[in-house]
């Protein structure tokens, strides 16, 4: 049994590990990108203008964090001890089986790109990664261009088409409906197995869903925890972590049993990001997280931080709190909310939730029956994304 990789045109060398999962990964999505441009340039070039904008929004900068937990989910299935040197890896018996995984891998980093260009049209924001959003980027071309209309309204219709045809490409790489039959030199691909395919299935629905329910608590003002957890358990969550875990189990032929219990682990786990996430909202780095600080609050974010704040806070704190949420605020303001956050116990309360749900995490892959290797890595990637600063 020996390790291999293979990128998206069938090229095999060397290992896989989760340190080099992401520029696999890329690879895979060059590939892809480099298959469709000359498919769109051929329908016209602005519509070839549509798919760069796609591609550079995917190929600068992203966690990779979903492809990362769907090949730790497929480690679980199916792994072999550690290399000599070390390193942890998926032993996967052909190339086409590293393909496919890749693949999916791939796959998801476009369901994720076209959450995220949808997401920043419904906060409105102007920059995600420190660039223009895509809905400003197609803004700026409107006005530099002189075309008629309103550029507000064609940059919002322009990333919204963008979104959907990332997606539709995501059940593309996905099922292994490579845009040319001469474009990409791989095989013809086995079908993926129905287990698979529900689970992906299941997913798009639940980030949809998730989506939806947190836009409808923005504007409805509900404040409650309760209303929070459930956006975090569907936006997030499930889609983030407790899927792909689940994806990369099935597509390994692991256990009922198994892929349940890495749903339940994906959950905690999920919950967790979901929870620094919040923190990050407000109290991140700019130059860290690529988005300007209290974001979430001038977006009218009902997160977690913000119920257990309002449910804690003194009257006067929780006006001064709900006046800065859903608007512009200036540094003074944001300072005032970060205080109140703070001084209501809110912060120490988000950081314990995160460490208990880190917690009963880390006890639950402990006591997962899958090889040593497995583990060892899940935990890493556990500890990554509970701890992060972006």
């Amino acid at each position: 049994m020996s390790a291999v990789t293979a990128t998206s045109t069938g090229r095999v060398a060397g290992v896989v590990n989760l340190t080099e999962l992401p520029a696999a990964v890329d690879d895979v999505l060059d590939g892809f990108f480099q298959a469709t441009a000359p498919i769109l340039e051929a329908i016209y070039p602005t519509v070839g203008e549509a798919g760069d904008a796609l591609r550079d929004f995917v190929m600068t900068g992203g966690k990779r964090v979903r492809p990362l937990f769907v090949f730790a989910g497929r480690q679980c299935a199916a792994a072999g001890p550690p290399l000599a040197n070390g390193d942890k890896i998926t032993l996967i018996e052909t190339p086409d089986e590293l393909r496919e995984t890749l693949r999916v891998c791939a796959a998801i980093e476009l369901i994720q790109a076209c959450a995220l260009v949808h997401d920043d049209i419904l906060d409105r924001s102007d920059t995600r990664r420190q660039n223009p959003t895509v809905h400003r980027r197609f803004e700026a071309v409107h006005a530099d261009r002189g075309w008629a209309s309103d550029s507000g309204h064609y940059g919002d219709s322009a990333a919204i088409l963008i979104g959907d045809m990332a997606l539709a490409w995501a059940d593309d790489l996905f099922h292994g409906a490579m845009p040319t039959p001469d474009a990409v030199a791989d095989p013809p691909h086995r079908p993926i197995p129905f287990a698979a395919s529900a689970v992906w299935s299941r997913m798009r629905t639940e980030v949809l869903a998730g989506q939806f329910l947190d836009i409808t608590n923005e504007v409805s003002g509900d404040e409650s925890l309760t209303a929070a957890e459930r956006v975090m358990a569907y936006k997030t969550a499930a889609y983030t972590v407790a899927r792909p875990l689940e994806l990369g189990a099935t597509l390994g032929g692991a256990s009922p049993e198994l892929c349940a219990e890495l749903h339940g682990i994906g959950i905690d786990l999920g919950i967790a990001f979901q929870l620094r996430d919040d923190l990050l909202g407000v109290f991140g780095d700019p130059a860290e997280t690529g988005k300007p600080s209290g974001d979430d609050l001038i977006a009218g974010k009902r997160t977690a931080l913000l119920a257990v704040a309002l449910d804690a806070a003194s009257d006067a704190d929780a006006r001064l709190l709900r006046s800065s949420v859903g608007r512009p605020i200036s540094d003074a303001e944001l300072a005032a909310a970060r205080d109140v956050l703070i001084r209501s116990g809110a912060v120490a309360e988000i950081e314990r939730q995160i460490a208990d749900r880190r917690d009963v995490g880390l006890a639950r892959i402990d006591a997962l029956d899958c090889p040593a290797a497995a583990r060892a890595d899940l935990t890493s990637m556990a500890h990554r994304v509970t701890s992060r600063n972006k």
